[in-house]
């Protein structure tokens, strides 16, 4: 038998960059990382992204969640897409947080502060969410006033319609995450009640207090009605809980525990809604101009342009009145 010639085995050719055959995705790969096409890169980068938002859950105390039978799917995607495209925020004053459950009292920071407070906060943790926004009669009305009253009149109508559209959306989202319900009318006796059942479980409050008056260029001024809680929980326990100021700086992916601020159950309750809302303000205020300068996200959603610097007020101060 005459021998045959062996050929050399035809190597499938290396698409260019680019190159408008290849998947879209495969595509944005070669293009954003400078790679040669590869489907095990694709493979590869998927399971790598899959593997950090596993460990990250399991880290923040979230996979129990994630994975309860009762949770919505559609809630698991969600939580995984804010985790992935929020900011990655790293902890600064952790050891300052006492070891019993206590109440963590931070700057708003417009959506960033409430996700930072459940995806990042150490421990076992509720978040105080606005029971309007777990109420589907309620969330449209309220997310207008709330999220976008200031913007522009002539686009108050697109700003209303989002309104609805976000409806069953907020209703699925906080209603299945970590948070309770906060009313501001009769109903508030409940959200005491629920905080203190938590808080005697073994979880601690994550509250974002802010209103409209502005206090300095860092936080706006705070609602004093959550300081009763500390009241009902020593009704409740006998034991005077810790207030912890808490400063989120999205630019920075940070957050900054301060020092604990005690309740003191012998005071008369005004006081002491007014000496611990000065010293939260306060402290949150302090450890935001220690900071290498930086823009802070104030609590109102307005223009960009108006975002205030973290320095000294009286120095914030002197500039704008110089512009």
């Amino acid at each position: 038998m005459a021998d045959c010639a062996v050929l050399p085995k035809r190597e499938k050719p290396i698409p260019a960059p680019g190159d408008a055959s290849l998947p879209v995705f495969s595509r944005f790969l070669q293009l954003s990382g400078g790679l040669w096409y590869n489907a095990k890169i694709s493979r590869i980068f998927m399971l790598s992204l899959q593997f950090r938002g596993i460990m990250f859950l399991l880290k923040e105390g979230l996979a129990m969640q994630m994975y309860e039978k009762n949770t919505p799917l559609l809630y698991k995607i969600i939580v995984w897409l804010v985790w992935l495209f929020s900011p990655k925020y790293k902890i600064v004053g952790a050891e300052k947080l006492p070891k019993e459950p206590c109440v963590i009292v931070g700057n708003h920071s417009q959506m960033y502060g409430p996700i930072a407070g459940e995806l990042y906060t150490p421990g076992k943790h509720h978040v105080w969410c606005a029971g309007e926004m777990m109420n589907r009669d309620e969330v449209a009305d309220y997310a207008f006033q709330d999220f976008w009253s200031k913007k522009p009149k002539w686009t108050h109508w697109f700003w209303r319609l989002m309104s609805h559209l976000i409806t069953p959306l907020a209703v699925l989202i906080f209603n299945n995450a970590h948070t309770v319900a906060v009313y501001h009318d009769t109903r508030l006796i409940s959200t005491y009640r629920d905080s203190i059942e938590k808080l005697k479980a073994g979880s601690s409050m994550v509250i974002f207090p802010e209103h409209y008056d502005e206090h300095n260029n860092i936080v706006h001024d705070f609602q004093d009605k959550f300081i009763d809680l500390a009241r009902f929980y020593y009704k409740k326990t006998g034991v005077e809980l810790d207030f912890v100021p808490l400063y989120v700086a999205p630019e920075l992916k940070t957050l900054f525990y301060g020092e604990p601020i005690r309740f003191h159950a012998d005071r008369p309750i005004a006081a002491e809604r007014r000496r611990i809302c000065s010293e939260l303000m306060d402290a949150i205020t302090d450890i935001a101009v220690r900071q290498p300068e930086h823009t802070v996200v104030p609590y109102p959603n307005i223009p960009k342009s108006q975002y205030p610097k973290n320095i000294p007020l009286e120095v914030y101060t002197d500039e704008q009145t110089a512009v």
